[in-house]
């Protein structure tokens, strides 16, 4: 197995080539997570993995909760199916909330501080209440506690943490939360070590193929931990040695000797696409000295060719319409710059604005 083939096994599974499911929540689920603090972007990430999809309709099937928005995995927002939603926090809160316990200290928010923020919560979101940030910020200082600096986000993310809160319907542009227990139904909850092989079965099926470190940096785990889960999947996988390194991968995955998409086929993808992110190693995607330039291609909306990164994008909203801009770091072919010219026009068809 070579680079071109990690790339096309990669975009097939990522569903960006052929993707073959029919709406959002669908998506979702086989991705398991997809990291969404850039909202606009992350719908995009969606839009490109299932045919003929609009901006419009994601946000419907956001609104109606039939996937949600929260803090899991890594430190950062994704998107999460509802039925998924309490194993992964139970397997990867603990671990997030490690991490923030210094922010909470030199924030001065302490475990009474955190207990009767919840409280209020609760109160204020019980009977299928959905509020702002801007309007629970009022209920918590009212209580006297303190929201200044970035307090806010830090108390609203240990509520998600515990599964008291979640994303709630968007009001205008403005993000609400809800409670957990009366959005979702109940589930059952897996025991760690279950949590570990499904969230594996996940990664390597739908990111495949992938390394053990990428799994860990994926999913926030320790290599322990993903160690772990990589072994009560393994017998689903299959794995090939790449310059020492172990690559593991689904079985189905489509034959490479039958590429997903040609040598010109261009993506625009947002920042945090997972194309990038969900990999700790990007160097078969990212060519050598691009990096920095395109924000080690997560920071940045990327132009993807064939599979490989070869510039960035960007894009301006106006009254009549979407312009998009690029900056191409790298030759092309005229297929390509054909190639560009359709995607931009499929983001215009994708948001419903003309491109201008």
């Amino acid at each position: 197995m070579n680079s071109r083939d990690t790339i096309q096994r990669r975009l097939a599974n990522q569903q960006l080539a052929a993707g073959r499911f029919g709406d959002s929540p669908e998506l979702v689920r086989w991705m398991g997570c997809i990291q969404a603090q850039d909202f606009a972007g992350a719908k995009w990430a969606v839009g490109n993995r299932v045919k003929g999809l609009s901006e419009a309709v994601i946000e419907k099937d956001f609104n109606e909760g039939r996937f949600l928005r929260t803090h899991v995995l890594r430190p950062t927002w994704h998107f999460v199916a509802p039925e998924d939603i309490r194993w992964m926090l139970r397997l990867t809160g603990p671990r997030i909330k490690a991490f923030n316990k210094n922010y909470h200290r030199s924030l001065e928010i302490g475990s009474d501080v955190l207990k009767r923020s919840k409280t209020i919560l609760t109160k204020a979101l019980t009977g299928g209440q959905h509020l702002d940030r801007k309007a629970l910020a009022a209920l918590l200082q009212k209580a006297r506690i303190n929201t200044d600096d970035i307090r806010l986000t830090f108390l609203l993310m240990d509520a998600e943490l515990d599964g008291l809160i979640c994303s709630g319907p968007r009001k205008g542009k403005q993000f609400t939360y809800a409670l957990l227990d009366e959005r979702v139904a109940p589930a059952a909850v897996l025991s760690k070590a279950d949590a570990l092989g499904e969230l594996a079965r996940r990664y390597f099926t739908s990111r495949g193929p992938a390394t053990l470190p990428d799994f860990a940096w994926w999913g926030g785990l320790t290599l322990t931990d993903a160690r772990e889960g990589l072994e009560r999947c393994r017998a689903a996988l299959q794995s090939e040695v790449v310059n020492g390194q172990a690559y593991w991968f689904s079985p189905e995955m489509p034959s490479p000797s039958k590429p997903a998409v040609a040598a010109s086929t261009v993506y625009l993808l947002p920042s945090y696409d997972e194309y990038a992110v969900a990999y700790k190693d990007r160097s078969d995607i990212v060519p050598e000295g691009m990096a920095l330039k395109t924000g080690y291609s997560i920071f940045k909306p990327i132009v993807v060719v064939g599979g490989k990164v070869v510039g960035v994008w960007q894009r301006r909203l106006t009254k009549d319409g979407v312009v998009v801009e690029t900056d191409i770091m790298s030759p092309l072919s005229k297929g390509a710059e054909a190639g560009i010219k359709k995607a931009i026009r499929q983001y215009g068809d994708f948001l419903g604005k003309k491109v201008v």
